[in-house]
């Protein structure tokens, strides 16, 4: 189902992934983080996590998946090391035995910042 998700993401303009998912979002949401995969965005809100999956080769049928912060029940960050080019990210959600993961290029994105996000968002600041 994620299979768009496999592979290196790097850090994307908050305002063309606006844009992009200003149809997806309810009143009030903001956009807090966005990240790009060749066609596919990986939005944060202060909300939820959407997922935009460009199918095809024109990438005009889009699936889209929302995932509230309060289903994510478990995520771990891997770094990227001395040899390796990209930290992972990997997101398991009530109900499915399967994590959600996606690498991020050492250089497009800091992978503290998304962890950042997703701690603030599923445990809160208190």
């Amino acid at each position: 189902m994620f299979d768009g998700l496999l592979g290196i993401a790097s850090s994307y303009d908050r305002k063309k992934a606006g844009k992009e998912v200003m149809h997806l979002l309810v009143p009030g949401e903001r956009i807090e983080l966005a990240y790009k995969l060749f066609r596919d965005l990986f939005v944060f809100t202060d909300r939820r996590l959407l997922l935009i999956d460009k199918q095809g080769l024109t990438g005009k049928k889009i699936e889209s998946h929302s995932i509230p912060y309060k289903s994510i029940v478990h995520f771990s960050v891997e770094t990227a090391g001395t040899f390796d080019l990209d930290a992972e990210l990997k997101l398991y959600v009530s109900g499915s035995s399967v994590p959600i993961q996606t690498q991020f290029r050492k250089d497009g994105a800091n992978i503290y910042e998304v962890q950042r996000a997703i701690a603030m968002a599923v445990v809160g600041s208190k």
